[in-house]
Parts: C-alpha cells; structure tokens; sequence
C-alpha cells in the first residue's frame, strides 16, 4: 500500500438519488416522503429557461419548510452550469436563504478543476458572512469530453468535494456517441459502451477518497434495463444510480443493497481472520476458498454500507432492505 492513502471523505448513503425538478412543488412534496436516500431538487436541465426563477424560490422554500434530514434523507441542488447567468444566483440566493439547511451543491458539466474552485469559494464566503455552522459538500457532474479527460485532476481537487456523478447523457452528446436512449446499450456496441467513462471515474473516485455516482437511465418503463445497467456500474465499484423517475427509486435500492447472505459471510471473513491473526497466521480458509487481508478490506465495505442503511432505515422508522 502506498504510504499516500486518501481516504473517505464523507460517507453518505446514496444508492438511489432521486432527480426532482424545481418546478413542481407537489413532487417535491412526495420525495420528501418517498424512499430515496438521495435527493436532489434540480434548477438546471429539468427546468425550462423561464421557469428558473420561480424553481429556484419552490427549491428556498422546501429546504426551509421540509426537514429533510429528520425523514433520514441527504438534500441536494442542482444548480445551473457555470457557463450560465442563472449559476450565480443559484448559489447566492439558496446559500443566503437556505445554506444551512441544504447538504450538498450538484455542480454540472465540470470540465476543469477551476469550476469547483469558482463554486467553492462562494459558498465558503457565504457561509461566513452568514455565520453557518454547517458545511455544504460539493458534487459534480462528469458529463463532457473535457471532464473526463480532466476527471482525476476533478477528483483531486480535495476543498469541498465529496463525490462524482457520471452524467451520460449530456458526455453522449459531448462525445457525439450514438445512442437509443439515455443510459441504454447501442446494440451496434459489443457490450457496454459506458465501460471505460464509468471506471475511470469510479477509480479516480476511489484515488481520491469519493463516492462515485451513476447517473440516469432515461426508459423509466424498463426496469429490467434499469437493473441491468445498475449491477453493471456497481460491479464497477460504483455505489448508487440516479433515478429520474419514482418507480426506479425501490429499485436502485436493492440492486446497491448488499444481500443479507453477503453480509453474513462478511462477518465471518472477519471473524475468521480474527482467529487466524491470534495464531499467527497473515491468511486463513472459509468455504474452501483462501481469504486475506484484502477480503478483509471488501468486507468492511460491505458491513459499512449495511449500518448505513440500517441507520438510515432507522431515521426514516421504516425496516432495512
């Protein structure tokens, strides 16, 4: 192991992130009391030019009107991208009125460490002369040719930054990538054409201590694609899926929910190298199959995620999946 380690900066749970236009407050009314871990109420793509004024005041108003955080859920915004008008205001009037009730700022389409770095030190400005005690994390949205071939500066950018999203519809367009749907397979492709953007990102996330993020899959009449593509990012390492619609939220959920027979033989890998650490021993047998400390290391990632679903279920008063 290197002596350079980064580790987790912040742990969240986030296996389903449910996308939420500012425009509606009714929606946002029942995503408050839906099932997603993850919520982010969104002033950017889902809300039509004329309208983001308007979103930007429902967005205010929920933050200070909803407890978010007591129903065991994380609170996000979308804000408009840096190469807009509306940006500015977006983070001056939700840090002003509402910062310290807000979890994270989504920044989209970040193509350079100094898109973050703008965002940043408007929210630390903000939060001091408003005197927050909270901190609000950043976010951003891997979603362009020039994010991606610049994703592990992003990811090292340390501050504020506490996860990356692969956005693949708008890194479609920016690619020129032929697609048939939002997040689906090209069947012209042999095999997953988001392969190789999802685990760049995943690893430069992992480097450098983040959560990585799929983003959305836009059939939301296909569950099964959903799924599919949901065990394909998580076999990635990624931890959670957008989801754009309220019936892909459940689903999400199981799929980044690790088996309650994954758990079981997580403990016993600990247990067992426990015991063969007592004897002496750097490796030890379960199953007929050799464990080590690297097993160790993956079961810990499993029984991390485990609490943090039982703890959130707690919040929430609800069972774990």
């Amino acid at each position: 192991m290197s002596y350079t380690i980064h580790h987790l900066r912040k742990l969240r749970l986030q296996r389903s992130e449910l996308a939420v236009p500012g425009s509606n407050p009714e929606m946002i009314r029942k995503a408050a009391d839906g099932a997603a871990d993850y919520i982010f109420l969104d002033i950017e793509d889902a809300v039509a030019p004329p309208d983001k004024e308007r979103a930007r005041a429902n967005i205010i108003q929920a933050l200070n009107e909803i407890d978010w955080r007591a129903r065991g859920k994380t609170i996000s915004v979308r804000i408009n991208g840096l190469d807009t008008h509306y940006m500015y205001r977006d983070v001056v009037d939700v840090m002003e009125q509402a910062g310290d009730r807000l979890d994270t700022i989504l920044v989209p389409k970040v193509g350079v460490p100094s898109d973050l770095y703008m965002v940043e030190a408007m929210v630390s400005q903000i939060e001091t002369a408003k005197g927050f005690k909270t901190r609000v994390g950043l976010e951003a949205l891997i979603e362009t040719a020039l994010g991606m071939a610049n994703v592990e500066a992003i990811a090292a950018f340390g501050g504020r930054l506490e996860a990356l999203h692969f956005g693949v519809a708008d890194y479609s367009a920016s690619c020129k990538a032929r697609t048939v749907n939002i997040g689906g397979l090209n069947p012209d492709y042999p095999g997953d054409q988001w392969h190789f953007a999802i685990s760049r990102m995943t690893v430069a996330c992992r480097a450098y201590g983040l959560r990585a993020i799929d983003g959305p899959f836009g059939d939301f009449s296909d569950p099964e694609g959903y799924i599919a593509g949901a065990k394909r990012a998580a076999a990635l390492g990624i931890e959670g899926k957008w989801a754009i619609h309220p019936s892909q939220v459940d689903l999400a959920n199981s799929v980044f929910s690790p088996p309650e027979k994954e758990v079981t033989r997580a403990r016993r890998i600990i247990e067992v190298l426990k015991e063969a650490e007592e004897q002496g021993k750097g490796a030890a047998a379960l199953d007929g199959k050799m464990i080590d400390a690297a097993s160790e290391r993956m079961a810990r990632n499993v029984l991390v995620t485990h609490d943090a679903i039982e703890q959130s279920a707690r919040a929430r008063k609800v069972p774990a999946n």
